[in-house]
């Protein structure tokens, strides 16, 4: 369970996405339809996602995409990556086809280290030759290089080498400290694992680290999950993302779930989870800034910010996701679109630079607007009504009435703050806090 939204490849999840013809069905190829002119952009992109697919093992709750791989794909893997990269490169650039500085880099998975060591130097050099990291380099405010590590593969080899390419950022996959909720996950690593790759990272001189948790685990305690939270905070990491275990429709554990192996954690024992997060951690001042992501100030997580904040990323790997303003207005040209989830198809394009996509959204800019309500609602900051109520206007007019009526409804019900304290944003109140997708499934509706 990464640091990052739920997916990202789908990083506004309940929002479709069109899928398109195979790439032998249309001319030009498919990867084609998705290779905006950088000039048309509104601005240069400025956040970057890489999918690394490669597992030892697929735990039983994840659905991202992943590859078990015994390494011997990952040089051509890492061949393919490089020319789609390259590809991707001008996306970066401005008019006078001038490098923009990068402000944020992720590196996900599957379970990135486990790449090997001089694939990662090759890819690290590489990113540093195709793109400007000065400011991630110089850490800079708001910027920032992260990449998922898995405790039981965190070396200090790799890290040293991570380091020295500028990343800046490591989250480590924890999810637990209880051997017995690792197993019922199907994680591989043990406790022990967790606090040596945090200390590898401290020892190398990475500045920043973030841990994964997840509550609601079949016979989890209120407890047990206090001892969880407990532990993370004397690691002294910077970042905690607390995710509540999901049972995604293709998942082992969800096929466990059906085969009555277990039962689902009680919705009243999981609120009081949520609740406990969010008062413990606020004891040791990591704050809640998203509905499940917690940080020390100024430590938040400025690579999933600019998804929230529905800022412009481009994405390589399969299955990875971009999100593109090619138009003079974002809510007039915003591109999606998804690299196609296998990596077979993605070293069939070995000589193309574009990824073959499986899906394209065009322009949609009631969408967009949708996504925006949704994704800042589930922050601390709100949704900032100065900016979003005249682009609603314009967009969609006979939406203001109803959406203005929801907010007020919302804010009556104790879950939004009140205009008297918050004017000019829509934000969630404590209590708000435990229904914060309810709350941005009824503004999107109004919409």
């Amino acid at each position: 369970m990464p640091d990052r939204p739920t997916d990202p490849a789908h990083p506004n999840p309940g929002i479709s996405l069109t899928t398109l013809p195979s790439s032998a069905q249309i001319s030009p190829p498919l990867s084609a339809a998705v290779a905006f002119d950088p000039s048309a952009q509104r601005s240069p992109v400025r956040s970057l996602y890489i999918h690394i697919p490669f597992c030892v093992h697929k735990c039983h709750y994840c659905d991202f995409y992943s590859f078990v791989d015994t390494k011997d794909q990952q040089a051509a893997f890492i061949t393919r990556l490089l020319a789609e990269l390259a590809a991707l490169a001008p996306h970066t650039h401005d008019l006078h086809r001038t490098p923009v500085p990068l402000h944020t880099i992720f590196i996900g998975g599957g379970t990135p280290s486990l790449l090997r060591l001089d694939l990662w130097a090759t890819l690290l050099s590489k990113l540093n030759q195709l793109f400007d990291l000065s400011h991630i380099r110089a850490r800079a405010p708001g910027t920032e290089f992260t990449v998922e590590c898995n405790p039981e593969s965190t070396t200090d080899e790799l890290l040293r080498i991570l380091l020295a390419g500028g990343v800046s950022r490591i989250s480590v996959g924890a999810q637990s400290f209880h051997p017995h909720h690792l197993q019922t996950l199907q994680r591989l690593h043990n406790p022990d694992n967790v606090a040596r790759a945090l200390t590898l990272a401290s020892n190398v001189g990475i500045p920043r680290t973030s841990l994964d948790l997840i509550y609601a685990i079949p016979n989890q305690t209120l407890a047990q999950w206090q001892a969880d939270l407990t532990t993370a905070l004397s690691l002294n990491t910077t970042h905690i993302s607390c995710y509540n275990l999901t049972y995604e429709p293709t998942t082992a554990m969800t096929a466990r779930l059906y085969a009555g192996e277990f039962t689902p954690t009680d919705e009243d024992l999981e609120a009081d989870m949520f609740q406990l997060t969010s008062e413990l951690l606020a004891s040791k001042n990591l704050q809640r800034y998203e509905v499940s992501n917690y940080a020390l100030p100024g430590h938040e997580s400025q690579h999933n910010l600019a998804y929230w904040l529905q800022h412009q990323w481009l994405a390589a790997g399969p299955s990875a996701s971009a999100h593109i303003h090619a138009a003079a207005s974002p809510l007039l040209g915003s591109h999606r679109y998804k690299n196609r989830p296998t990596l077979a198809h993605y070293l069939d394009f070995s000589d193309r630079g574009y990824a073959p996509i499986t899906s394209h959204e065009p322009p949609d800019p009631k969408r967009l607007l949708q996504e925006t309500a949704m994704t800042a609602v589930r922050l601390a900051r709100g949704l900032d009504l100065n900016s979003f109520l005249p682009q609603l206007n314009h967009i969609t007019p006979r939406s203001l009435e109803p959406f203005t009526r929801q907010a007020n409804e919302l804010r009556s019900d104790g879950l939004l703050h009140p205009a008297s304290t918050h004017p000019t944003t829509l934000a969630v109140t404590d209590r708000g806090w435990l229904l914060a997708d309810l709350i941005a499934r009824k503004l999107m509706a109004a919409i």
